[in-house]
Protein backbone atom coordinates (compact mmCIF):
# COMPACT_ATOMS: atom_id res chain seq x y z
CA UNK A 1 0.00 0.00 0.00
CA UNK A 2 1.37 3.96 -0.55
CA UNK A 3 2.07 5.94 1.97
CA UNK A 4 -1.06 8.44 3.17
CA UNK A 5 1.11 11.30 1.39
CA UNK A 6 0.83 10.10 -1.71
CA UNK A 7 -2.84 8.78 -1.25
CA UNK A 8 -3.47 12.43 -0.37
CA UNK A 9 -1.82 13.60 -3.13
CA UNK A 10 -3.57 11.09 -5.92
CA UNK A 11 -6.59 12.28 -4.74
CA UNK A 12 -6.44 15.61 -5.27
CA UNK A 13 -5.23 14.67 -8.74
CA UNK A 14 -8.19 12.58 -9.28
CA UNK A 15 -10.62 15.06 -7.92
CA UNK A 16 -9.43 17.43 -10.57
CA UNK A 17 -10.06 14.59 -13.46
CA UNK A 18 -6.55 12.89 -13.56
CA UNK A 19 -7.68 9.70 -14.78
CA UNK A 20 -4.06 8.63 -14.41
CA UNK A 21 -4.62 9.08 -10.57
CA UNK A 22 -7.50 7.64 -10.25
CA UNK A 23 -6.55 4.29 -12.02
CA UNK A 24 -3.37 4.00 -9.95
CA UNK A 25 -5.46 4.39 -6.54
CA UNK A 26 -7.68 1.46 -7.83
CA UNK A 27 -4.44 -0.38 -8.32
CA UNK A 28 -2.45 0.31 -5.03
CA UNK A 29 -6.27 -0.04 -2.92
CA UNK A 30 -6.90 -4.03 -5.44
CA UNK A 31 -5.94 -5.66 -1.84
CA UNK A 32 -8.16 -3.79 0.14
CA UNK A 33 -10.92 -4.36 -2.28
CA UNK A 34 -10.48 -8.04 -2.40
CA UNK A 35 -10.38 -8.40 1.42
CA UNK A 36 -13.76 -7.23 1.52
CA UNK A 37 -15.27 -8.77 -1.28
CA UNK A 38 -14.12 -12.25 0.54
CA UNK A 39 -16.75 -12.42 3.04
CA UNK A 40 -19.25 -12.23 0.47
CA UNK A 41 -18.07 -14.94 -1.79
CA UNK A 42 -20.42 -18.19 -1.77
CA UNK A 43 -23.70 -15.78 -1.95
CA UNK A 44 -24.38 -16.66 -5.52
CA UNK A 45 -22.84 -13.44 -6.56
CA UNK A 46 -19.91 -13.90 -9.42
CA UNK A 47 -16.47 -12.81 -8.13
CA UNK A 48 -16.15 -10.11 -11.04
CA UNK A 49 -19.88 -8.44 -10.28
CA UNK A 50 -18.87 -8.16 -6.58
CA UNK A 51 -15.06 -6.48 -7.10
CA UNK A 52 -16.86 -4.40 -9.78
CA UNK A 53 -19.20 -3.08 -7.49
CA UNK A 54 -15.96 -2.53 -4.76
CA UNK A 55 -14.33 -0.50 -7.36
CA UNK A 56 -17.70 1.62 -7.67
CA UNK A 57 -17.43 1.89 -4.03
CA UNK A 58 -13.82 3.08 -4.02
CA UNK A 59 -14.52 5.74 -6.88
CA UNK A 60 -16.74 7.22 -5.09
CA UNK A 61 -14.97 7.54 -1.82
CA UNK A 62 -12.24 9.31 -4.46
CA UNK A 63 -14.56 11.65 -5.35
CA UNK A 64 -16.06 12.48 -1.99
CA UNK A 65 -12.92 12.43 0.25
CA UNK A 66 -11.94 15.46 1.70
CA UNK A 67 -9.02 16.24 4.46
CA UNK A 68 -11.56 17.55 6.42
CA UNK A 69 -12.45 14.64 7.77
CA UNK A 70 -9.15 13.97 9.21
CA UNK A 71 -8.98 10.03 8.89
CA UNK A 72 -7.27 7.68 6.49
CA UNK A 73 -8.90 7.53 3.61
CA UNK A 74 -9.31 3.53 3.95
CA UNK A 75 -11.47 4.33 7.06
CA UNK A 76 -13.15 6.29 5.17
CA UNK A 77 -13.61 3.84 2.00
CA UNK A 78 -14.42 0.78 3.76
CA UNK A 79 -18.06 1.70 4.63
CA UNK A 80 -18.47 3.10 1.37
CA UNK A 81 -17.68 0.34 -0.07
CA UNK A 82 -19.43 -1.82 1.92
CA UNK A 83 -22.50 0.41 1.79
CA UNK A 84 -22.02 -0.21 -2.59
CA UNK A 85 -21.80 -3.87 -2.11
CA UNK A 86 -24.94 -3.91 0.02
CA UNK A 87 -27.16 -1.95 -1.98
CA UNK A 88 -26.26 -3.46 -4.65
CA UNK A 89 -26.71 -7.77 -3.14
CA UNK A 90 -30.02 -5.87 -1.78
CA UNK A 91 -31.59 -4.13 -4.82
CA UNK A 92 -30.94 -7.28 -6.96
CA UNK A 93 -32.81 -9.89 -4.15
CA UNK A 94 -29.36 -11.39 -3.09
CA UNK A 95 -29.61 -10.13 0.89
CA UNK A 96 -33.52 -9.54 2.22
CA UNK A 97 -34.32 -6.70 4.90
CA UNK A 98 -34.64 -9.02 7.86
CA UNK A 99 -37.17 -7.55 10.65
CA UNK A 100 -34.55 -7.01 13.02
CA UNK A 101 -32.76 -4.12 10.55
CA UNK A 102 -36.16 -3.08 10.12
CA UNK A 103 -36.28 -2.40 13.21
CA UNK A 104 -33.13 -0.55 13.91
CA UNK A 105 -33.31 1.50 10.59
CA UNK A 106 -36.84 2.71 12.44
CA UNK A 107 -34.97 3.34 15.70
CA UNK A 108 -32.48 5.44 13.87
CA UNK A 109 -34.80 7.34 11.91
CA UNK A 110 -36.60 8.42 15.07
CA UNK A 111 -33.37 9.52 16.54
CA UNK A 112 -31.89 11.52 13.84
CA UNK A 113 -35.77 13.10 13.62
CA UNK A 114 -35.45 13.69 17.31
CA UNK A 115 -31.78 15.54 16.71
CA UNK A 116 -33.16 17.92 14.03
CA UNK A 117 -36.13 18.90 16.34
CA UNK A 118 -33.71 19.84 18.92
CA UNK A 119 -31.90 21.76 16.54
CA UNK A 120 -28.91 19.64 17.11
CA UNK A 121 -26.54 18.87 14.10
CA UNK A 122 -27.34 15.65 11.95
CA UNK A 123 -25.70 12.97 13.88
CA UNK A 124 -23.14 11.11 12.10
CA UNK A 125 -22.60 7.31 11.28
CA UNK A 126 -20.21 6.66 14.20
CA UNK A 127 -22.73 8.50 16.58
CA UNK A 128 -25.58 6.55 15.66
CA UNK A 129 -23.43 3.27 15.72
CA UNK A 130 -22.17 4.40 19.17
CA UNK A 131 -25.83 5.40 20.22
CA UNK A 132 -27.11 1.79 19.05
CA UNK A 133 -24.53 0.08 20.22
CA UNK A 134 -23.51 -1.60 16.63
CA UNK A 135 -21.09 -1.37 13.95
CA UNK A 136 -20.96 1.73 11.48
CA UNK A 137 -21.48 -0.84 8.26
CA UNK A 138 -24.62 -1.78 10.05
CA UNK A 139 -26.04 1.68 10.72
CA UNK A 140 -25.09 2.64 6.62
CA UNK A 141 -27.01 -0.89 5.43
CA UNK A 142 -30.29 -0.12 7.53
CA UNK A 143 -30.03 3.78 6.66
CA UNK A 144 -30.36 2.31 3.17
CA UNK A 145 -32.84 -0.49 3.67
CA UNK A 146 -35.21 2.36 5.37
CA UNK A 147 -35.36 4.51 2.46
CA UNK A 148 -38.20 4.99 -0.04
CA UNK A 149 -38.00 5.35 -3.87
CA UNK A 150 -37.61 8.70 -5.16
CA UNK A 151 -37.88 10.32 -8.45
CA UNK A 152 -33.78 10.39 -9.53
CA UNK A 153 -34.22 13.92 -10.53
CA UNK A 154 -34.69 14.65 -6.77
CA UNK A 155 -32.21 17.45 -5.58
CA UNK A 156 -29.83 16.79 -2.52
CA UNK A 157 -27.07 19.01 -0.80
CA UNK A 158 -23.46 17.38 -1.51
CA UNK A 159 -20.39 17.91 0.69
CA UNK A 160 -19.95 21.00 -0.35
CA UNK A 161 -23.78 22.38 0.52
CA UNK A 162 -24.40 22.29 -3.50
CA UNK A 163 -27.42 20.69 -4.69
CA UNK A 164 -27.42 17.90 -7.06
CA UNK A 165 -29.65 15.46 -8.57
CA UNK A 166 -29.73 11.79 -7.22
CA UNK A 167 -29.20 10.87 -10.95
CA UNK A 168 -25.93 12.20 -11.02
CA UNK A 169 -24.40 9.57 -7.89
CA UNK A 170 -25.43 6.68 -9.76
CA UNK A 171 -22.05 4.74 -11.27
CA UNK A 172 -21.57 6.11 -14.81
CA UNK A 173 -20.58 3.57 -17.99
CA UNK A 174 -16.79 5.47 -17.17
CA UNK A 175 -16.88 4.54 -13.46
CA UNK A 176 -17.41 0.83 -14.47
CA UNK A 177 -14.84 1.08 -17.25
CA UNK A 178 -12.28 2.35 -15.21
CA UNK A 179 -12.58 -0.54 -13.03
CA UNK A 180 -12.47 -2.97 -15.83
CA UNK A 181 -9.49 -1.07 -17.47
CA UNK A 182 -7.34 -1.08 -13.91
CA UNK A 183 -8.17 -5.03 -14.01
CA UNK A 184 -6.79 -5.40 -17.26
CA UNK A 185 -3.45 -3.84 -16.77
CA UNK A 186 -2.56 -5.43 -13.80
CA UNK A 187 -3.49 -8.61 -15.12
CA UNK A 188 -1.42 -7.57 -18.39
CA UNK A 189 1.17 -6.39 -16.31
CA UNK A 190 2.02 -9.28 -14.27
CA UNK A 191 2.57 -11.47 -17.93
CA UNK A 192 5.57 -12.24 -19.60
CA UNK A 193 6.79 -9.88 -22.43
CA UNK A 194 6.12 -12.13 -24.85
CA UNK A 195 2.74 -13.34 -23.40
CA UNK A 196 1.55 -9.92 -23.55
CA UNK A 197 2.74 -9.20 -26.89
CA UNK A 198 0.61 -12.38 -28.45
CA UNK A 199 -2.34 -10.83 -26.28
CA UNK A 200 -1.53 -7.05 -27.71
CA UNK A 201 -1.76 -7.78 -31.38
CA UNK A 202 -4.76 -10.45 -30.91
CA UNK A 203 -7.01 -8.93 -29.14
CA UNK A 204 -6.15 -4.97 -29.23
CA UNK A 205 -4.84 -5.09 -32.90
CA UNK A 206 -6.93 -8.03 -34.42
CA UNK A 207 -4.35 -9.79 -35.62
CA UNK A 208 -4.88 -13.43 -36.88
CA UNK A 209 -2.96 -16.43 -35.19
CA UNK A 210 -1.76 -17.00 -38.73
CA UNK A 211 -0.31 -13.27 -39.24
CA UNK A 212 1.59 -13.30 -34.95
CA UNK A 213 3.19 -16.62 -36.10
CA UNK A 214 4.67 -14.56 -39.35
CA UNK A 215 5.53 -11.48 -36.99
CA UNK A 216 7.05 -13.85 -34.69
CA UNK A 217 8.87 -16.15 -36.77
CA UNK A 218 7.13 -19.28 -35.33
CA UNK A 219 4.20 -21.71 -36.29
CA UNK A 220 0.32 -20.62 -36.41
CA UNK A 221 -0.19 -24.13 -34.31
CA UNK A 222 2.47 -22.49 -31.66
CA UNK A 223 0.82 -19.52 -31.28
CA UNK A 224 -2.32 -21.19 -30.98
CA UNK A 225 -1.14 -22.95 -28.11
CA UNK A 226 0.57 -20.39 -26.54
CA UNK A 227 -3.17 -18.29 -27.22
CA UNK A 228 -4.92 -20.90 -25.21
CA UNK A 229 -2.50 -21.05 -22.22
CA UNK A 230 -2.16 -17.38 -21.45
CA UNK A 231 -5.52 -17.21 -21.77
CA UNK A 232 -6.22 -20.10 -19.30
CA UNK A 233 -3.33 -17.86 -17.23
CA UNK A 234 -5.49 -14.55 -17.31
CA UNK A 235 -8.77 -16.68 -16.11
CA UNK A 236 -6.75 -17.93 -13.18
CA UNK A 237 -5.30 -14.31 -11.88
CA UNK A 238 -9.02 -12.68 -12.73
CA UNK A 239 -10.61 -15.07 -9.86
CA UNK A 240 -7.65 -14.52 -7.89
Amino acid sequence: MISHEETMRLIALAQQGDDDACSTLLTENAPLLKSIIKRYLGKHVEYDDLYQIAGIGLLKSIKNFSLDYNVKFSTYAVPMILGEIKRYMRDDGYLKVSRSLKSISTKIARYIDETAKNGDESPRVEDIAKKFGIDPTEVIFAMDAAKLPVSLYETTNDSDGKQTALIDHIPTDDDKKMVDKVILKDMLNRLEPREQKIIILRYFRDMTQGEIAQKMGVSQVQISRLENRILKKLKEMYNE
